[in-house]
């Protein structure tokens, strides 16, 4: 098989507590102290956590609130996206050092395949050390690494050698590696999903890599069920894709206060049209279909899409369609999030209507030299900034 000759082959690069390392490098008074990197307002999120922090059950995802009542002698620091994408890009030159096939999963992560970097570098544990060394030395911060002979093993082993550790696990152990897991490890698992194995009486790996198909597809569908069983197994055939093109493009924004204004609505659906369509141009991507979703003041969340007849990267067209969604969806409510998926997307050519399209991409175009320049603050489309009456909510 493939795998075992080349063994190892597939590294996963995972940084520790990434964003909150990187605010303690640049105040080093905070090392051992618990940390949090989020948003600090009343509906703020936990973005991360130093180790320390998560000592007192503080996780990424929690509201901001529950961590102060969990720890409040921690220091709470906004993030700062722009310094953790510079670092990103740091990580990303030194694991591209060692082989041109990394696949960026997130700022903070990456796949590599090493199997030909055997000649330079030595063996892929070899090249995990070097790694791992690098980034501590040129740095400063930690990552933890797993080695496996693909991509889903390899990310089981890194979340298993955290923090500031290397896990490997050689072809013949992949079995033996697994079974005495949780099914919570799998990645993809998660609570509800834990919650039904458990109930089937299912609680590690290797348990339910003995379950039949049969017994699990009444219960997750053949697709998933499927996908349980292969994955319990360690099977994973998905290679590593260097720059893959995204699936989606989203963007969504929980607001400070509860929105009750159609004006207001529409104003921060433009907002956040404009911003997926600017990553969009940026990725030279088109897209067909919009997808808006809406959580009210009472929790409550739905989504709504629709296709457009021709594929888009211009704001315009993708605010017009979502403020449709918005309107024909009658919240009733006031609304608490707003987000903005783009999917089905492809290259950007785009065909013209009448030059319409090209005069508007251009406009656009200087906004997001606008936006790149000077923020939030920038000029946007004034048209859309003001609701005909006729589209109120009536409250």
């Amino acid at each position: 098989m493939e795998a075992s000759r080349k063994g190892s082959h597939i590294l996963h690069v995972d940084m520790d507590a990434f964003f909150a390392s990187v605010e303690v490098r640049r105040r080093p008074w905070l090392r051992g102290k618990p940390v949090v990197v989020g948003g600090t307002g009343p509906r703020g999120v936990v973005a991360s956590a130093s180790y320390e922090a998560r000592a007192y059950g503080i996780v990424s995802g929690m509201p901001t609130a529950r961590a102060r009542r969990l720890c409040p002698w921690a220091y709470f620091l906004p993030p700062d996206f722009l310094s953790y994408q510079e670092e990103s890009a740091a990580l990303r030159e030194i694991l591209e050092s060692f082989t041109p096939l990394v696949e960026m999963a997130s700022l903070d992560e990456a796949y590599l395949d090493v199997s030909g970097a055997g000649s330079l570098f030595g063996s892929p544990e070899e090249v995990a050390r070097k790694i791992r060394e690098r980034v501590k030395g040129e740095r400063g911060l930690s990552c933890s690494v797993g080695a496996a002979p693909n991509k889903l093993v390899a990310k089981v082993a890194s979340g298993l050698a955290k923090p500031d550790g290397l896990v490997v696990v050689e072809p013949e152990r992949v079995t033996e590696f697994l079974a005495p897991l949780p099914v919570s490890r799998l990645p993809g698992v998660g609570a509800k999903t834990r919650e039904t194995l458990e109930a089937l009486g299912i609680r590690t790996l290797g348990e339910l890599a003995g379950v039949r198909l049969e017994a699990l597809e009444p219960f997750f569908g053949p697709s998933q069920a499927r996908w349980l069983l292969a994955a319990s197994r360690g099977e994973d055939a998905s290679a590593v894709l260097p720059n893959p093109p995204p699936k989606q493009i989203s963007a969504e924004e929980t607001f400070p206060r509860d929105l009750d204004d159609d004006q207001e609505v529409r104003r921060e659906i433009l907002r956040l049209a404009q911003r997926v369509a600017r990553r969009l141009r940026e990725e030279g991507l088109a897209a067909s279909t919009v997808t808006l979703k809406v959580r009210t003041d009472t929790f409550r969340t739905f989504t709504r899409s629709l296709s457009l007849p021709a594929p888009t990267d211009l704001g315009w067209e993708i605010a017009d369609l979502a403020s449709s969604l918005f309107r024909r969806s009658e919240v009733g409510a006031r609304v608490r999030l707003l987000g903005i998926s783009l999917s089905r997307l492809g290259p950007g050519s785009l065909p013209d209507l009448e030059g319409r399209r090209e005069k508007r991409r251009r406009a656009e175009q200087v906004m997001d030299e606008l936006q790149r320049r000077f923020g939030r603050g920038a000029p946007t489309i004034a048209s859309f900034l003001t609701a005909s009456p006729s589209e109120g909510r009536g409250r």
